[in-house]
């Protein structure tokens, strides 16, 4: 298996940080957006696309801030998704940083599937 490589975006969002905090770490916030259907019981979430479901694990969270998950299928520890919430202290902007890890030939593919989650989770917050 080839060794993924760890990338970050940076989308900005018209939000609250306390809103937006809702959408990216509750079941029913991430299933507006994120994926089809998401469960959740304790650390695991279950994310349901076209009938397909992937497990996550939630490894850490800090309110308001940011939240980190790693695929249940991804044998590596080093691998995961965060979602992290960054208000600019001057401008007050929100910005929303996507860090994940995927294959090196892969890297539009997923760059793309990420503009494309975060344009849908702006259109659900009214920011697009």
């Amino acid at each position: 298996m080839d060794e993924k490589i760890k990338f970050e975006m940076e989308f900005p969002i018209h939000a609250s940080p306390q809103l937006l905090y809702q959408y990216i770490s509750t079941p029913s916030g991430l299933s507006e957006w994120f994926a089809e259907n998401v469960n959740s019981r304790g650390e695991l979430f279950k994310f349901i696309w076209d009938g397909v479901e992937e497990q996550a694990k939630l490894v850490s969270k800090k309110s308001g801030e940011r939240i980190k998950f790693k695929w249940l299928a991804d044998e590596e520890p080093a691998y995961f998704f965060e979602l992290k919430i960054q208000v600019d202290e001057i401008t007050k902007d929100v910005s929303i940083i996507v860090t994940d890890f995927t294959e090196e030939d892969e890297l539009e593919e997923a760059k793309m599937l990420w503009e494309n989650q975060i344009s849908d989770l702006k259109q659900v917050l009214g920011s697009a």
